[in-house]
């Protein structure tokens, strides 16, 4: 699940500009190769994600980027296992659509974007009471409570 968080806020906004970490590196340390492929694959995966998390699209707009993978049985000692298969150049982005699938089933509604109109990064709600609305209280909360108060007293 980080990796999927890790992926939908790989475009930030730093001094008002939006900045594209996804590169070679980010794709490696996440078990990548980080060819082009892979890079081109992850940003679809990442701009369609954020706009079915947003609201913005329909889960089927995930669909062309699941296209040739399947789920192959796999019986050992301990058990039933699913191993995906995919090419690999697609097997991280295939990886954050099924963390996403399997997070809006087991946690509904608990991956959404944060609450400052400002930022463009997402949260995982952990909380109990599922009302976390920033991706940062020390960032984005504080910000917006300081702004809700200067406009109370002044």
């Amino acid at each position: 699940m980080d990796a999927l968080l890790d992926l939908l806020n790989s475009r930030p906004l730093i001094d008002g500009e939006e900045r594209d970490a996804l590169d070679r590196q980010w794709a490696r340390e996440r078990g990548g190769d980080g060819s082009a492929a892979e890079l081109q694959l992850l940003r679809q995966a990442r701009d369609l994600l954020r706009d079915v998390v947003r609201g913005d699209s329909s889960p089927v707009a995930l669909r062309p980027l699941l296209d040739g993978v399947r789920q192959v049985p796999e019986v050992s000692a301990d058990g039933l296992n699913w191993e995906v298969e995919t090419p690999p150049h697609a097997r991280l982005a295939v990886g954050a659509v099924l963390d996403w699938a399997a997070l809006e089933k087991d946690l509904p509604g608990r991956l959404r974007a944060c609450a400052n109109d400002e930022c463009q990064l997402f949260l995982l709600d952990r909380s109990r009471a599922n009302r976390a609305r920033w991706c940062s209280m020390a960032a984005c909360g504080n910000r917006e409570k300081a702004r809700r108060h200067y406009q109370r007293n002044h």
